[in-house]
């Protein structure tokens, strides 16, 4: 683990409950960040109590930690954010996270295809987080989209993956997924 830059630490009481917080679930850092989707760095940072997550980052680490009531209030507070309107209205947060939901549900159900050159595949207690990516000329690979899933699903993929593969060599017609019969 690399450590934070010396100096003030504004946000130390935020970032200890952090840290606790990560510690409790027997999380990594990486884990962690890969729930919330920001880089390792950035979450030592807020451990350390160098910064403090903006509201959205914040929202999604209270969501990840499954903390309700007092304790979503409780970081909200050692952040520095008003905490009058999660006491007020504790629903905000989930009415947000049901936004962010409805917004997934748009972009999943773009008929597109996008095609890629490129996949990284990160996995943890809960599953996999498969993203995949398309080459960009003098840049770093741009993320076209992430896909997470369970390690039951992944392997019911696996095998689906197999036999497309195995009918598209020999020519065979054939759907390439089956339709999902248990909804």
């Amino acid at each position: 683990m690399s450590r934070p830059s010396i100096g003030p630490k504004p946000y130390e009481k935020l970032g200890e409950e952090l840290r606790l917080l990560r510690q409790r679930q027997k999380e990594s850092l990486a884990e962690v960040c890969g729930a919330v989707e920001i880089d390792e760095h950035i979450l030592e940072r807020y451990e350390a109590g160098f910064d403090r997550p903006d509201e959205e980052v914040l929202n999604l680490l209270i969501n990840h930690y499954q903390l309700q009531g007092s304790g979503a209030s409780r970081l909200w507070e050692l952040a520095g954010y008003d905490t009058g309107r999660i006491l007020e209205d504790e629903q905000f947060i989930d009415e947000a996270l049901a936004a962010a939901h409805q917004l997934i549900m748009v972009l999943a159900s773009d008929g597109r295809t996008v095609y890629t050159d490129g996949v990284s595949i990160d996995c943890n207690k809960s599953g996999l987080q498969i993203t995949f990516t398309q080459s960009a000329s003098n840049a770093k690979p741009i993320i076209v989209s992430k896909l997470g899933m369970s390690y039951d699903q992944a392997q019911e993929v696996i095998k689906a993956l197999g036999v497309a593969l195995a009918y598209g060599r020999f020519g065979l017609d054939k759907p390439l997924l089956p339709p999902k019969t248990d909804l």
